[in-house]
């Protein structure tokens, strides 16, 4: 099973972002949606493939965090 995790951005070089997942910093692909510094993003097998709003990534996390204490 794959699963999608949400990030935060912190720079930007051409298609390249470096991506914050709770403290561990990861270069993505950033070619395929269009991105900003500070952006909440989702990122499977290395790349963004969307951006999301601060209410769905706190979901995601509350859902993320229910299924690791499960």
């Amino acid at each position: 099973m794959c699963v999608a995790v949400p990030g935060k951005v912190l720079s930007i070089n051409g298609t390249k972002a470096i991506v914050d997942f709770c403290g561990n910093k990861i270069e993505a692909e950033a070619g395929l949606v269009q991105i900003k510094i500070g952006d909440s993003v989702l990122v499977h097998a290395g790349c963004i493939i969307q951006v999301l709003s601060d209410f769905d990534r706190d979901m995601l996390l509350d859902i993320l965090t229910e299924m690791e204490n499960a």
